[in-house]
């Protein structure tokens, strides 16, 4: 696609050249065998060029005439040219664009259980940067279509539009999504988005910025399972590394996500599963056979528990929570055959 446009950039390049080389032998011609100033032959040029009609600035004589009528001629042909490569490049670039909005929309039509990102501002992209590194799917939503280059550049999916509007949010796919991250600016802007996605997907998992906290009881009410308050947590986590700076480096340098270096893991125990019957933590001996340590455990209605005892029974649908070194993590997910697309 790039070299196709290249090559029409080569035949504009072309036609400038002929166009300017038409030029000069006109300016030159008029110079020497009618002996015109300057200014009066690029007029006579100019004017023969284009075929307006104006009359001479002196009479022809018939040398005069011959070379005008050649300079006609050739300029019929190289400014028909010269025009129909234009038109033709403006008219292949759009359709162009064309094939590039209809590839992007295959593509993400193809898209299921994949997260939909609303708005490519420093969340969004950061957002984007952490899906990434985990192989997952997603489509940025953004409204300002002068954010289309960056997003290209980027090679990331999107839709450009309005999220307030369902058309936009379906083309986005959001009644296939398992997950929504809304990280507009506004609160207000969040608050419909939300209310709208909930409003079409019922089960999806909604994740919403705040810049106030007035706006957290409201974006929950809305339907936001998670509202995450940006200017919050980074002051909180400013002042931890005050307070407590050695856990708080020891924290940082924990990994949840990536192609090598995760730490941290959450795992389904259906995928853990050694016996007939309800295991337990004690059952699974994952320190044993892994190295991993489990330090957390979720339970089917969703409630955590911090270092959960060894002979805690697993119930079904619910997770463990699993701490260790990157080989130790990979040294799991190998020996129960976790995939972790």
């Amino acid at each position: 696609m790039i070299s196709f446009i290249e090559f029409f950039k080569t035949k504009i390049y072309t036609a400038i050249f002929l166009l300017l080389a038409i030029l000069m032998i006109g300016v030159m011609g008029f110079v020497v065998i009618s002996d015109y100033t300057l200014i009066d032959a690029v007029y006579m040029t100019v004017i023969t060029m284009t075929t307006v009609g104006f009359s001479e600035v002196v009479p022809l004589d018939d040398k005069s005439k011959v070379f005008t009528i050649f300079l006609i001629l050739a300029s019929v042909v190289i400014v028909g040219y010269a025009l129909s490569v234009i038109t033709e490049y403006i008219l292949s670039k759009n359709n162009i664009e064309e094939l590039k909005q209809k590839k992007m929309q295959k593509l993400i039509d193809s898209f299921k259980n994949h997260v939909v990102i609303c708005g490519y501002g420093r969340n969004g992209k950061q957002a984007v940067r952490k899906l990434l590194t985990h192989n997952k799917s997603f489509v940025v939503v953004e409204k300002n279509r002068e954010m289309e280059e960056r997003l290209q550049a980027d090679n990331v999916p999107y839709v450009i539009g309005n999220a307030n509007e369902d058309e936009v949010l379906l083309q986005a796919g959001i009644d296939r999504a398992s997950n929504f991250i809304s990280a507009l600016p506004n609160d207000a802007d969040n608050l419909f988005v939300v209310l709208s996605t909930r409003q079409i997907n019922k089960d999806i998992n909604i994740i919403s910025r705040a810049s106030n906290e007035s706006s957290y009881d409201k974006l929950k009410f809305a339907g936001a399972n998670n509202v995450i308050l940006p200017d919050k947590i980074g002051g909180d986590h400013m002042a931890s590394l005050v307070v407590v700076p050695g856990l708080m480096e020891f924290i940082d340098n924990l990994s949840i996500v990536g192609a090598s270096n995760i730490n941290i893991e959450e795992i389904a125990v259906e995928k853990l599963h050694t016996k007939r019957g309800r295991n337990t933590i004690k059952d699974l001996d994952l320190r044993h056979k892994t190295g991993c340590t489990v330090i957390g455990y979720k339970n089917e209605r969703g409630e955590y528990t911090v270092n959960p005892e060894a002979e805690l029974e697993l119930a079904p649908n619910s997770k463990i929570i699993v701490l260790g070194r990157p080989e130790q993590i990979e040294a799991l997910n190998s020996a129960y055959n976790i995939d972790l697309v």
